[in-house]
């Protein structure tokens, strides 16, 4: 787990600088600003939760614990889910992956839930 969560993790990272500097440089100015901060609240969420499994990835160097693992799961579903709506919603004008958003939010909290459970729950 640890070197697949290290190299998801790494790859979401990578992404999430990389579409903040478009929006920063491509985006700003020429959608509109609501649009511009749906866009910008996707890459932020996705940093976040790609940070987080960064650090799924260092515990499970430690031990395998199976809520680490649904941590990690989840937060890959709620990055691609949550994230990937609101970047379709900002560029694409797809208000239908509004529907999306709230899947991506409940897989992160289920990410946040399973990473206190491990924690509670020593391996």
């Amino acid at each position: 787990m640890q070197r697949c969560f290290g190299i998801i993790a790494s790859f979401f990272g990578l992404t999430a600088v990389m579409l903040g500097a478009f929006g920063t440089h491509a985006l700003r100015g020429v959608i509109p600003d609501t649009s511009f901060a749906i866009f910008q609240t996707g890459v932020q969420y996705q940093f976040y939760h790609a940070l987080a499994l960064l650090g799924i990835a260092a515990l499970s160097a430690q031990r395998e614990h199976f809520p680490l693992r649904i941590a990690g799961w989840a937060f890959v579903v709620g990055i691609v889910f949550f994230s990937g709506s609101l970047y379709l919603i900002a560029l694409a004008g797809l208000q239908i992956f509004g529907a999306v958003a709230p899947i991506g939010g409940l897989a992160l909290m289920v990410g946040w839930s399973a990473l206190a459970i491990s924690f509670w729950h020593k391996a």
